[in-house]
């Protein structure tokens, strides 16, 4: 689903959508219409505008996440400002992208957004890790003793805002291993995205750096 009340822009996005086989299955130009078409359209990703006439992109984020966990939603707003990223990531937004990204990375971005990636324009992914960080301050339980010690190992690197296939890449295992130890973690934790993951990791100090980087991974088994 694309939602922007920009007629041009919503009709480019989904033209791009469409000529990379994207199945554009609704769009809308407010806040009300996009909520609307959302049940009968029931769309994996929602690439969603900030700022449209009510409700607001923060708030139909809320909104369609309440409805559908499962769903993922791309911002993809005119702003990069600090509040407009955190207000949408701390609403569900699983990826953010300022408009003046390229064709290509909002392909990208969609393809990995529905994959279960978090996706940022470059510089956003620490500002927003930045604030879960200050936000985990006051308190930073040590238990997590319903994890496995390869889905701990997994969730640090999902914390340090890595990729399904950079976190593949480093533990020598498949993407789709990969994919199902952090599904398998979201279920035991009761959380629905890779969002919440990391400001769980965060809290419990397991973005900490690695004390030796070159170390081989450990955890025996897949």
């Amino acid at each position: 689903m694309v939602v922007d009340d920009h007629p041009m822009w919503r009709d480019a996005v989904e033209r791009d959508l469409q000529q990379a086989g994207f199945d554009v299955v609704a769009v809308a130009a407010t806040g009300d219409q996009a909520l609307a078409r959302f049940p009968a359209a029931r769309p994996q990703v929602v690439v969603l505008d900030l700022q449209i006439p009510g409700p607001t992109g923060v708030e139909v984020t809320g909104e369609v996440l309440r409805r559908d966990p499962s769903a993922r939603v791309l911002i993809l707003s005119a702003s990069g400002e600090q509040d407009d990223v955190l207000a949408a990531v701390k609403a569900g937004a699983t990826g953010y992208l300022v408009k003046s990204a390229s064709r290509e990375e909002l392909l990208d971005a969609v393809r990995r957004v529905a994959a279960g990636d978090t996706v940022f324009t470059p510089g956003l992914a620490g500002l927003v890790l930045g604030e879960f960080r200050r936000m985990a301050l006051p308190s930073r339980p040590d238990d997590h003793p319903e994890l496995t010690e390869r889905e701990t190992e997994v969730l640090k690197l999902v914390a340090k805002g890595m990729s399904y296939k950079q976190i593949a890449e480093r533990l020598v295992l498949s993407h789709r291993t990969v994919q199902n130890h952090v599904q398998n973690t979201l279920r035991k934790l009761q959380m629905h995205n890779r969002v919440e993951l990391t400001r769980y990791a965060i809290e419990r100090g397991l973005d900490d750096p690695d004390p030796d980087p070159g170390a081989p991974p450990g955890g025996g088994g897949t």
